[in-house]
C-alpha cells in the first residue's frame, strides 16, 4: 500500500467531505511510525505506516485531550478519527496543525534554555495522574518498560560491532543499566523524545508531538535525548532539572545505548538532526566512567 498525499486527500474527501476542498501538502520531515500531511492551514492528517502502529491512533485520541491541559507546551489536538475503509485498512486521525520546525542545533537559540524547557515539560508530564493510563508494553514498543526486553538485541549488536566500538565498555554500561531497577510508581512517559518530535519556533521549544509510544511506567526512556541530541552544558542543565536519581540516569543511558547500537548495526549511523550514533555510544561510555 502506498501512503502519500494523494491517499490522504482521497480519505478526507471520502470521510470528511467538509474538508475536501482543503489543499494537502507534505511536510519537509516525515516520521517512521506514521505519515503526516498538512490539510489546509489549520489541520493535519496522520496515517499509521504499518499495522504495528495502528493501536497508537486510538491511544492518542483517548489520552491527548487528557494530557494537554496539564502540560506547559502545546501537543497535538485530535479533531476527528477516520475509520478503516477500502482505501485504507486502518484507523487514522485528523489533528490541529501546530506551527514549528523540527528541532535541530541551528534552529535552537540557546541550547541550555531549550534543555530547561524540555525538562520542565517532562516534569509536568510525569506529574499527571497516571490512573488508568496505557501500561508499557507492545503498544509503546516497551517504552516505559523493562530494558531487558531489548537485552538480546543489544548484546548481539555489541558483538557485531566489536571492531568499531569499545565493546567491553559498552557491555559494562548496558549491564549497569539492567542492574539499576525501577521500583517507583508508574508515571506518564512520552516514549519517543527525539528532535523530530520537538518543534521549535523563534529558537525556542514550541511544542511536543507524536505520543504514539506514550505509556505509564518508568520515565527513564525519556532521558535518551540527553545523549542523542543534547551535549555539554545543555546536557548538564537537563540532568539538573529532570527529576531522576542515579539509577534512572543509568537506565536512561541504557535506552540511549540500545538505540545507538541498533542504529549502527542497521547501517544508519548518522542522522541530519541527531548526533552520530557512534558518538552517542562514546558519550554513554564516558558518562559511565564519570559516575
Amino acid at each position: 500500500m502506498i501512503i502519500d498525499a494523494a491517499l490522504a486527500s482521497r480519505l478526507v474527501a471520502q470521510q470528511f467531505p467538509q474538508w475536501a476542498h482543503l489543499a494537502i501538502s507534505e511536510p519537509d520531515v516525515q516520521g517512521n511510525d506514521n505519515r503526516t500531511y498538512r490539510l489546509g492551514s489549520e489541520l493535519s492528517v496522520r496515517l499509521p505506516s504499518a499495522e504495528g502502529y495502528v493501536a497508537q491512533v486510538e491511544k492518542e485520541q483517548r489520552w491527548l485531550p487528557v494530557l494537554a491541559p496539564e502540560l506547559p507546551l502545546p501537543v497535538a489536538k485530535p479533531v476527528a478519527m477516520g475509520w478503516p475503509s477500502e482505501l485504507f485498512a486502518w484507523p487514522w486521525s485528523v489533528y490541529r496543525w501546530i506551527e514549528g520546525s523540527v528541532a535541530s542545533r541551528d534552529r535552537i537559540g540557546e541550547p541550555s534554555a531549550f534543555a530547561a524547557e524540555l525538562a520542565a515539560f517532562l516534569t509536568a508530564l510525569q506529574a499527571i495522574d497516571a490512573t488508568g493510563g496505557p501500561p508499557a508494553g507492545a503498544q509503546s514498543f516497551f517504552r516505559g518498560g523493562d530494558l531487558r526486553v531489548y537485552d538480546r538485541e543489544t548484546r548481539d549488536s555489541i558483538a557485531l560491532l566489536a571492531d568499531r566500538i569499545d565493546a567491553q565498555a559498552a557491555l559494562a554500561a548496558w549491564n549497569a543499566a539492567l542492574s539499576a531497577r525501577w521500583s517507583g510508581r508508574p508515571r506518564w512517559v512520552h516514549g519517543d523524545i527525539a528532535p523530530a518530535n520537538l518543534l521549535v519556533r523563534d529558537g525556542r521549544l514550541a511544542a511536543v508531538i507524536d505520543f504514539g509510544c506514550s505509556a505509564i511506567g518508568d520515565p527513564a526512556c525519556d532521558l535518551a535525548i540527553a545523549w542523542t541530541f543534547l551535549s555539554g552544558e545543555s546536557r548538564q542543565v537537563f540532568r539538573e532539572l529532570f527529576p531522576g536519581d542515579e539509577a534512572m540516569w543509568a537506565r536512561g543511558r541504557g535506552w540511549a545505548l540500545w538505540k545507538a547500537l541498533i542504529t549502527i548495526a542497521a547501517g544508519k549511523e548518522s542522522s541530519p538532526i541527531e548526533a552520530p550514533a557512534t558518538r552517542v555510544v562514546d558519550d554513554v561510555i564516558a558518562d559511565v566512567g564519570r559516575v
